[in-house]
């Protein structure tokens, strides 16, 4: 399968997807996020380890709504991407998939992109991913906003990992920095076994 590179994909997001201007900006993260040694702007509502995770709802590769209230009770993984389709993103979504979920079968593991279902269905199926969900945020946006990920005039969401406790607190956040960099995997499964 061809990749294409990083960059390239956020010219081309940048290009084809507006967002909305009037949405806010978190001020929570505001700074800590760069892509090509710049710093983006993420809109929406901070979120901090600690919160109540917000309801979100995005869909699947049918294009089924799918929120979060659906795994009431059970512990979460997200593990959210800019575009499957890129190098980076791919390690990510594959380490969750074949290193981590077999070791934790009770965490439901979703990874969430703006990328479409269509797209979606593809990566998984060339790929092998089948431990992991993949949503898509694609439609409403509601996830990037809720937890204040949306990279303002890009359409994509900023890279990031979070575990959520069986009641939805946050108990890890990390966003990643470096748009081209992956997650602390090590952390992010601390984390899990700390559950």
């Amino acid at each position: 399968m061809r990749r294409v590179s990083f960059l390239a994909t956020m010219l081309f997001a940048t290009s084809c997807f507006s967002v909305n201007a009037d949405q806010p900006e978190n001020q929570l993260d505001q700074g800590k996020v760069t892509a090509g040694g710049k710093p983006v702007t993420l809109l929406g509502s901070g979120i901090k380890v600690g919160d109540q995770a917000p309801n979100f709802k995005v869909v699947n590769a049918d294009f089924t709504p799918v929120s979060l209230s659906q795994y009431e009770g059970k512990a979460v993984l997200i593990s959210v991407v800019p575009s499957l389709d890129t190098g980076i993103c791919s390690l990510q979504t594959k380490y969750f998939n074949e290193k981590v979920a077999s070791d934790y079968p009770d965490v439901v593991m979703l990874t969430i992109s703006t990328d479409l279902p269509f797209a979606q269905k593809r990566f998984c199926k060339q790929e092998g991913v089948d431990k992991v969900q993949t949503l898509s945020d694609s439609v409403w946006r509601d996830f990037g906003e809720q937890y204040g990920l949306l990279i303002k005039d890009m359409g994509l969401l900023s890279r990031a990992v979070f575990v959520l406790d069986k009641t939805h607190r946050i108990q890890y956040k990390q966003l990643v920095g470096n748009l081209a960099s992956e997650p602390n995997y090590k952390a992010a499964i601390e984390s899990l076994k700390a559950l």
